[in-house]
């Protein structure tokens, strides 16, 4: 397979495996925010990894940081700031016995079916087909397979706190079935995250995988963990009105990263009022001009009159 058909030639890329490596590093410390806090605030958060990555490589690579950009920045910072005024807080899971319990809800079972089901069908029925022209076919595995490894990071940081603290969970069944489901996840996720990114452009995938992603999580986790159930509205309004925000930062910052920002881009009437305002401003600086002008002549004409009269006197 060749590179641009979604094919495996970039695991001969030693830059591919050290990117994974940092990748791993990264996803690591993201283990241990889910173990902590809600994911409905961990995984929106994941824009400010966006962020962070556009201004290095501003900085690094010289690449240009637009005005567009810049706003991108803002609004994502604006966003984050927002959701984690407004984070909603989740029921307590402080063991094994209880996750297996959530983890038992008919909801969250039939989201499961539901994801797996539609995961298995853009797979082997609209991935055939559509897969090289559609992008939303591989983003959207990625997004739906992603929603359930979350879950699986949640129960085992669980099992790593009580590991820490002494308990045998080893010895529990369910530990293992978390982790062969997390590497299973995740495998899925890399092979068509990176089938997306070898024949569509970067800038397209990535705002729309961020967006698809995080609502699937936000999903999966309120029907796993109800952490929607006992919000009020004020913070059911700014969760959401964080999370449009971030979306909207993250499309201004690849949507026009490639674009030059200049007076054509703007709409024609501010266009046709910038060209009015040049207009007046010219009219203006020539009416002065106008004003200015007769007073020079008329005080050399007054000064050379003087020296005729003087010149007369003279004589």
């Amino acid at each position: 397979p060749y590179l641009g058909q979604g094919g495996h030639a970039y695991l001969q890329e030693w830059l591919w495996w050290a990117g994974l490596l940092c990748m791993g590093v990264g996803e690591a410390a993201n283990f241990a925010a889910y173990a902590f806090a809600p994911a409905t605030l961990v995984t929106p958060l994941g824009a400010l990894s966006v962020l962070v990555s556009a201004v290095l490589s501003s900085t690094f690579l010289n690449e240009q940081l637009n005005v567009h950009g810049k706003i991108g920045c803002i609004l994502s910072i604006l966003g984050s700031t927002v959701m984690v005024i407004h984070a909603p807080q989740e029921e307590e899971v402080s063991s094994l016995e209880s996750m297996a319990e959530k983890l038992k809800d008919p909801g969250f079972i039939v989201f499961a079916v539901c994801v797996l089901v539609s995961s298995l069908l853009l797979i082997f029925v609209a991935g055939p087909r559509y897969g090289q022209s559609n992008v939303l076919v591989y983003v959207l595995v990625c997004s739906a397979i992603g929603s359930l490894s979350v879950s699986c990071v949640k129960g085992l940081g669980i099992a790593l706190k009580e590991l820490f603290s002494g308990k045998p969970v080893l010895k529990e069944p369910l530990v293992w079935v978390l982790l062969v489901c997390l590497v299973i996840c995740i495998s899925v996720q890399i092979n068509y995250l990176n089938k997306a990114l070898d024949i569509f452009n970067a800038s397209v995938v990535t705002p729309i995988y961020y967006v698809l992603f995080t609502t699937a999580v936000m999903m999966c986790s309120a029907i796993l963990f109800k952490e929607w159930q006992h919000m009020v509205l004020d913070n059911i309004i700014g969760t959401i009105s964080g999370f449009l925000t971030i979306v909207s930062g993250i499309f201004l910052l690849h949507a026009f990263r490639d674009m030059p920002f200049t007076s054509d881009l703007l709409p024609l009437f501010l266009q046709q009022g910038r060209a009015d305002l040049h207009a007046s401003w010219r009219s203006t600086d020539r009416h002065q001009s106008c004003q200015h002008q007769p007073l020079l002549p008329s005080e050399d004409k007054g000064f050379q009159s003087t020296e005729e009269e003087e010149e007369g006197e003279s004589v």
